[in-house]
């Protein structure tokens, strides 16, 4: 049994489902997209699990049956490519409202017809995983689908406490003092744990009023090589050279870029699902109009994060430290509807809950793939961030998704 230890930040918190729309290479079949989903589920014990609650130490787990619990639609409509409207519209439909996961899947499926090649729209749950394992799973998909390449099960097996970080991953001094305060107040407070179905009921109504716009923008693969020769010269990568663009354009001094983990963490399993990612922000005070002199400031802030454990694992070190209680009700006590100083004060100062005012990007690379024609990201639209950048770059061609609040 898998519990949810830092996967616990993405339980109680709405807008925590993103997308993967691709085009996959071999001519629309009924019957191979519902073997191909029905593979998946057998080899990833994810996909055929359901939320489950342990009372007794008020934990939550993967509650893994028998049963594949991808929610997959086939439908009768012909798209003409990745970019028509009705892909969009059907994700705003499939994360307009809160999954209830005690009795619904993580993962939701749409496959439509188009010329010669099948186009999917795989929608994710984060407690399922991240934006690299979704990707990652999108890739196995298309080989089982164009050429019946199938890979071996793997277990999926997560960070079960603080000891599987990095050991020189603690908290800094003033966090980990927030932190135990935080702690200590939640006892003060004298509240009862936060139900899941009562988050459950108030982020439904909250969907339902907090409107999302999708955007998508393509850069061909000629301009892509451009754009990589023009960063090599100068150092950069395209990430840095993304990130000093919303800089200038949003006019923001902070960045929230998400950040790969798989290759530090005994934990994973290649080809798992589940969360082997962090988050950490760039601030960036002083804006050089010259975007190359910007893009080194903000490579030289990014490398000198990746390279401290402490900067880089905090967030995930926050996850592992804070009560569970408090982490739950984080989201709720921001916004005025639970009753707990501590569980407000983490969720406005740490998470900034209470007003989205956060940029992001999340950068997934670049693959070459021969069984996807083409695809993009859309990135989790959290409450605290009002604009965030998915990006992906394949067989050459890089597509950005830009979610933003109305």
């Amino acid at each position: 049994m898998e519990r949810i230890f830092t996967e616990r930040a993405h339980l109680m918190c709405p807008h925590m489902n993103f997308g993967i729309v691709m085009s996959a290479e071999r001519a629309f079949e009924k019957d191979r997209i519902r073997s191909s989903f029905d593979i998946l589920s057998k080899n990833h014990p994810f996909l055929r699990a359901l939320l489950g609650y342990d009372k007794k130490d008020n934990s939550y787990f993967y509650d893994v049956t028998d049963l594949s619990k991808i929610d997959l639609e086939i439908s009768d409509d012909t798209l003409e490519d990745t970019d028509d409207q009705k892909i969009i519209q059907k994700y705003d439909s499939l994360t307009g409202y809160d999954w209830d996961i005690t009795k619904e899947g993580m993962l939701k499926a749409v496959a439509w017809k188009q010329a010669d090649e099948t186009l999917f729209l795989l929608v994710f749950h984060h407690l399922l995983t991240d934006g690299r394992g979704a990707l990652d799973l999108a890739c196995e998909l298309s080989d089982i689908y164009v050429e019946d390449k199938v890979r071996e099960a793997v277990d999926e097996r997560l960070i079960s406490s603080s000891d599987d970080l990095p050991k020189d991953s603690g908290l800094p001094f003033v966090s980990r003092m927030l932190v135990e305060k935080a702690n200590k107040d939640w006892i003060k407070d004298g509240c009862e744990p936060l139900t899941y179905q009562r988050y459950h009921e108030y982020a439904d109504s909250f969907l339902k009023k907090d409107s999302i716009n999708i955007l998508i923008k393509r850069t061909e693969e000629t301009d892509v090589l451009k754009m990589s020769e023009e960063c090599k010269k100068h150092s950069v990568t395209i990430n840095d050279l993304l990130m000093a663009k919303m800089y200038q354009d949003e006019d923001t001094d902070k960045i929230i870029i998400a950040k790969d983990i798989r290759e530090s963490l005994s934990s994973y399993n290649k080809g798992s699902l589940g969360n082997y990612s962090t988050a950490f922000s760039v601030v960036i005070k002083k804006k050089d109009k010259d975007i190359w002199k910007l893009a080194d400031a903000v490579h030289k802030k990014v490398q000198r994060t990746i390279k401290s454990p402490k900067d880089l694992y905090l967030v995930l070190q926050c996850y592992a430290k804070l009560s569970p209680d408090v982490l739950d009700a984080s989201f709720m006590a921001a916004n005025g509807e639970f009753d707990s100083k501590s569980a407000e004060f983490i969720g406005k100062m740490f998470f900034g809950f209470e007003t989205p005012k956060g940029y992001s990007i999340t950068n997934l690379g670049k693959i070459e793939s021969k069984n996807i024609k083409s695809a993009f990201f859309i990135p989790p639209a959290s409450p605290a961030i009002r604009k965030t950048v998915g990006v992906l770059t394949v067989n050459g061609k890089m597509t950005e998704c830009v979610c933003e609040r109305i």
